[in-house]
């Protein structure tokens, strides 16, 4: 019994996604996919930007964000404690409650400044 193996590399894969896409796609239309593609990278970067502006417009400061977030209780505990919030003790809606009471005084605050 004779076993085959793929002795393939990183980089060739790449090459082998590439063909793969071509065929698939044909070449009329790889380049609409790759711009589709173009935009929606754009659109995740300019959402994650608009995110950052507006915590750091709100808290005065730019939330630390090191990657993907993978549950709600992280999110809620990384914008706590991005406005100087303590996250012992406190159940997902107290959190909520609590940042969005500070959001919310912050505007005001900047209101009564202007």
């Amino acid at each position: 019994m004779l076993e085959y193996s793929l002795n393939v590399g990183g980089s060739e894969w790449i090459i082998i996604i590439f063909v793969a896409l071509v065929l698939i796609l044909g070449t009329g239309k790889l380049p609409g996919a790759a711009r589709k593609l173009g935009q929606a990278v754009n659109e995740y970067n300019n959402a994650k930007n608009e995110i950052k502006d507006h915590m750091k417009d709100t808290t005065g400061e730019v939330p630390k964000i090191s990657g993907p977030v993978g549950t709600e209780r992280e999110k809620l505990e990384m914008m706590a404690k991005s406005i100087g919030v303590k996250v012992q003790d406190k159940t997902d809606e107290e959190l909520r409650e609590i940042i969005s009471s500070k959001i919310g005084q912050r505007k005001v605050d900047e209101k009564e400044k202007s």
